[in-house]
């Protein structure tokens, strides 16, 4: 027997509900508190520690358990503080040389909090038109640059392993890797690849697929002319060669592949430039990117190369048929959004259904600043790292590849004693001191440190810190 509900009881409910909406008081109060919080941050980004060796302090996170009741607004913002900013990498620093680092960018963030506020949905058109049409009207002007068609899709995802995930489970469908082919089928790709790649193929379920770890120059780049002789052996031999993976700047070393020579394959062409591929907005980069718009699909990363804040990257594939082919879903609940379709919806090209306007985060700073801030800023970020690179070998390092783009690596190979085991104790010195942060990796056999110059925070200042530093500490050894 059916019952009508307690209706003091939903009155009673709904008034302890909406304390989820603070009056106009309690909302300035907690505006100001967080404003004032963030604007010393950023007042005094210049002084604060690129990296604190210090872990015990974020425990106060750990504690700080939920409960029933509120807590002040100050208590909250002081575990906050203890919690996040005196311990661990501050990757907002200019001192951060050591990681790709995500950016930062005011206008940014005030598009996530508009963003947030607002709550858009960006998934379908149907609900969300305008929000649809800004983060396409993005992925269109990405495509213009880098040479890609105009019908070309592609999809703002949360950064580039997600990216590169879309893209090769595309590659996958279109060149129809089927379970019965997979043990046959060939992917070509350099050690030098970053490890979202490799971790997107296992994903993808093609892990039992042949990979062919292609022959790389001097300089960590793929040998062109030995891929095509691969891929005619493969070929013979009744295997399935479909895909071929390049870098526009790898993790490592920051190289480019020849994009333009293995473009002239006739395989699914991908290229992973969530690292480098915004560099094209520079003449040099122009240049050292030739070729990129011959791949069938690419990943640029607007949280590296446009100094945005981490949770921004970019997929774009030439073929549209075979990004929907995989991504495509619709369920019945959906059906009132069927027909909507004057601009393509980002879940029909995404795993995401539900999703985040992150692409407000790109558009306001663009709006507002217009092009020629960044641009300015990653021709300076080149430039410093080809200075670092220079005065470095003045002082006595050994260097690995001249940089391609924004990093180098570099160690001290000390009178005596063992090479490796100095430069890590360098690089920990160095990371103690906290004005910088530098990270290694290894070629080959050598413990190599590495400088990567992309925050936008970044200037001639800092790498001479840096270089003090390592004058500093080598003298005499």
């Amino acid at each position: 027997m059916d019952s009508s509900p307690d209706v003091q009881k939903i009155l009673e409910l709904e008034k302890i509900g909406r304390e989820l909406e603070p009056s106009p008081e309690l909302r300035k109060a907690a505006r100001d508190g967080v404003v004032t919080y963030t604007e010393n941050f950023i007042d005094n980004i210049e002084t604060i520690p690129a990296f604190i060796n210090e872990r015990d302090s974020s425990k106060v996170l750990s504690d700080a358990a939920v409960s029933e009741n509120p807590k002040p607004l100050q208590d909250v913002l002081n575990t906050l503080e203890k919690g996040l900013d005196i311990s661990g990498l501050n990757p907002a620093s200019g001192g951060h040389l050591g990681y790709i680092p995500g950016g930062g960018i005011y206008y940014a963030a005030l598009g996530d909090y508009w963003a947030d506020i607002t709550n858009r949905y960006a998934g379908i058109f149907y609900a969300g038109p305008g929000a649809v049409r800004m983060e396409n009207s993005l992925i269109r002007w990405v495509a213009e640059l880098v040479g890609y068609p105009a019908d070309c899709v592609g999809n703002l995802a949360s950064g580039g392993s997600i990216a590169n995930l879309s893209a090769i489970v595309a590659a996958r469908d279109h060149q129809k890797i089927t379970s019965d082919k997979i043990k046959r089928a060939v992917i070509y790709i350099s050690t030098q690849a970053h490890h979202c790649i490799f971790k997107a193929i296992r994903i993808a379920g093609l892990n039992e697929c042949i990979i062919r770890y292609l022959p790389l120059d001097e300089s960590y780049r793929i040998k062109p002319d030995v891929l095509e002789k691969i891929i005619q052996e493969d070929t013979a031999q009744g295997l399935i060669p479909f895909l071929v993976v390049a870098s526009a700047g790898t993790t490592d070393v920051g190289a480019v592949d020849p994009l333009e020579a293995i473009g002239k394959h006739n395989l699914w062409y991908h290229v992973d430039g969530a690292y480098g591929g915004f560099f094209i907005l520079t003449e040099y980069g122009k240049q050292a990117l030739k070729g990129i718009e011959l791949s069938d699909s690419l990943v640029m990363d607007p949280h590296k190369g446009l100094f945005l804040p981490y949770g921004l990257g970019m997929v774009l594939v030439k073929n549209k048929e075979a990004l929907m082919a995989s991504q495509y879903y619709r369920a019945n609940y959906m059906q009132d959004t069927l027909g909507a379709d004057e601009e393509l919806s980002p879940a029909d090209l995404s795993p995401e259904l539900t999703k985040h306007f992150r692409g407000l985060r790109m558009w306001l700073p663009l709006q507002l600043l217009g092009l020629k801030p960044f641009r300015a800023c990653l021709e300076e970020k080149l430039l410093l790292t080809r200075y670092f690179y220079s005065e470095i070998k003045k002082l006595g390092f050994e260097t690995g590849p001249y940089p391609d783009l924004s990093v180098a690596s570099y160690r001290y190979v000390p009178k005596t004693g063992d090479a490796n085991a100095f430069n890590k104790k360098l690089m920990e010195e160095i990371i103690a001191d906290g004005r910088v942060f530098v990270s290694s990796t290894m070629l080959e056999d050598r413990f190599m440190l590495r400088l990567a110059v992309l925050s936008f925070r970044t200037h001639l200042s800092t790498i001479n810190i840096l270089l003090d530093l390592l004058r500093e500490k080598t003298r005499g050894k």
